[in-house]
Parts: C-alpha cells; structure tokens; sequence
C-alpha cells in the first residue's frame, strides 16, 4: 500500500473539523498515481492567501503530485447579481500565470452557468471527485461553494470522506500595511485599497504591485504635442484612484521601464472619459523598433500614488506639473525598497 492510500486507511483529522475521521467503511480507494490535491476558488488578484493555498498544496501533493487551482472566471456574481459583480484584479491568462508560478500545475477554468451554480454541495464536488481524483482538497476556513453557497470546509470534509479524501484547511495570511494595521488578505480588500489610491498597499496585500494589462490604443495624441508621449492602455480590470502613479511599464519581450502614469479623466482639456495614460520613460517607442504604433500589449505596474486629479488653468502650467512627476517618478523607483518587476531588477542588476 503506497504512503498515500495508508494515510486514508488510516482515517486522518481533518483541520478546521474538530474530532471528526472519515469512516472506513464508505470511502473509496482511488487510483493515486501521481497523487492530485485540488483547490477551489475565484483566486482573483493572486494574493498572498492565495499563494499560501497553492504552497500547501504542492507541499502535500509532494514533488511527484499535481496540484490543480479550480478557478472560477468570471466572478459567479457577475451570473447571480450583475449589478454588484466586483471589478476584476487579473484577467485569466495572468491569474493563470501568477497560479502556476506559485506552484499550481494546471489550472482549470470553471465558468459559472446557472447550471454549475445551481449544483447541491454534494453534486458539485462529485463532480471534481470524478473528473480529478483527489487525495485532497486545499481551501481557506471561509470557502463556501455549491448552490446558495450552501456547502461550507465541513460539508466538503463530509463529501470527501466517502471517497477515502482529505481536506486540509490554511488559515487566513494577513499583511501589514504602511500604518502597521493588520489585514486579513483577500481580493475585497485589494479592491478597497485601490479605490483609494492606495496602490503600495495593495502591493503589501498581494505580494507584488498591482498590475493594469491590455492593449495599447490610439488616443488623441495630446501628449505628444506637449512633449510627453503616452501609451493609452485599454484594459478590462479594475482601475484604481484617478490620479498619478509611479509604475513600471513592461513590453511583451520583458524589457522594463519607468512610467508616469495618469489614470482617470483630463481636467485640462474637458475630457471626462477615464483613460489610462502612461508616459514610458527612457523608450524610444514602438515605431522607432519598427513595430507597429498601436495594438501591442501592455503590462503597468503601480508602484507609487504621486498626487490627485488637479484641472490647470494653462498647458504650461500642466507641462510643469509632468516634469515634476516624472522626476518624482524617478526619485520612487530609485529607491532600493520599491518592489520592481523582475525583468526591471534583472535589467538594473
């Protein structure tokens, strides 16, 4: 009997369920080779509970198991209750990215139809159990799941039993902010912060800066004939603050520079459509590389809020406040402690 089918025989505690072992006589001894650990969630953003999920996982699925991230895309929100669906801090190719490079093997998207949502607990995780076998299933304290969001870590204790798995349970992770308040991680509370502008924060929450990503548009040029030329992002995520941020502009070929970033309206001109505009510093642009003007993608990451939206009376004076940022800009990413991207810290190595 390999190791994984003597620790089901041997009717392990599951965490989080107090004095409660699976029976041995319902469950039922799957194949488990290579063993699989599943773990269940939205994971919008990434963030460090997110990443202590997947680290549990590939600890307990061993260095020959697969560990396989079940993400729901879109929000089931945006199926249940549209008009309160959150904004979204990761498309699925970057959720899928930041998943696998925290130890996830595959990950596997799940869209949330009425016919999904509307499984009992019970369906829903027969269902995973069937199509994936696992030795266990890796979640938070609060994971809920199954129509109405019935099923709780218990339920899922109970439901994995029958089948001889496992459920191991991995408490909240919780940053520090910039004030020394304790928060616990999690995607709503990045969506606050960022709503305020609070960019570093948020990074504190995730683990990494956050990240606007898309494809550069064309805009009304008026950045050029200021002498500061911008590429204008148009992206499906969620924007923080308008303002004025510190960030990093990352090409499709890693390379990595600084960037004054505008988000929100411009007061100067009576353009109140929300854009996103990044002023990339120390780049020559994509046609100077022969590539084409408009239409290639785009990775920014908010280092730094620098100031608010401020109208100006005159385009001089606005010329003005841009060197300023710019020069801000510098100063923030100059610092040893802003957390770059790693093609920026590999380029400046």
């Amino acid at each position: 009997m390999d190791r994984w089918q003597n620790r089901r025989a041997h009717g392990p505690t599951v965490p989080g369920v107090h004095g409660w072992r699976p029976s041995p006589v319902a469950r039922t001894v799957w194949p488990v080779s290579p063993p699989t650990v599943v773990t269940i969630g939205t994971f919008d953003g990434v963030h460090s509970g997110h990443a202590a999920l997947i680290r549990r996982a590939r600890q307990f699925a061993g260095p020959d198991g697969q560990v396989v991230a079940m993400a729901f895309d879109p929000h089931p929100a945006s199926v249940l209750r549209p008009s309160t669906a959150p904004g979204r801090l990761t498309t699925l190719p970057e959720r899928s990215r930041l998943l696998r490079a925290a130890g996830a093997d595959a990950v596997e998207r799940l869209e949330p139809t009425p016919e999904l949502l509307g499984l009992s607990p019970d369906q829903f995780i027969e269902r995973v159990l069937r199509d994936h076998h696992p030795v266990a299933f890796v979640e938070g304290p609060d994971f809920r799941f199954g129509h109405a969001r019935a099923g709780s870590v218990q339920t899922l204790a109970e439901i994995a039993s029958r089948r001889g798995a496992r459920v191991e349970v991995v408490p909240p992770v919780e940053a520090a902010l910039e004030d020394q308040t304790l928060v616990t991680c999690s995607s709503t509370i990045t969506r606050w912060l960022l709503e305020r502008g609070r960019v570093s924060d948020a990074a504190r929450v995730l683990g990494r800066p956050y990240e606007l990503c898309g494809g550069v548009v064309r805009g009304d040029r008026r950045g050029r004939e200021i002498g500061f030329p911008t590429a204008n992002l148009d992206t499906p995520l969620l924007l923080p603050a308008d303002g004025v941020y510190a960030g990093v502009a990352t090409l499709e070929d890693r390379r990595s520079f600084p960037a004054a970033v505008h988000i929100g309206p411009r007061a100067t001109f009576n353009d109140a459509r929300p854009t996103v505009e990044a002023h990339i510093l120390a780049w020559s642009g994509p046609i100077a590389e022969g590539g084409p003007e408009y239409g290639w993608p785009l990775r920014l990451s908010l280092i730094a809020w620098l100031r608010g939206q401020a109208r100006f009376e005159s385009v001089p004076a606005l010329v003005a406040q841009i060197e300023r940022d710019v020069a801000r800009t510098r100063e923030v990413l100059a610092d040893a402690q802003a957390p770059l991207p790693v093609a920026m810290q590999e380029a400046s190595a």
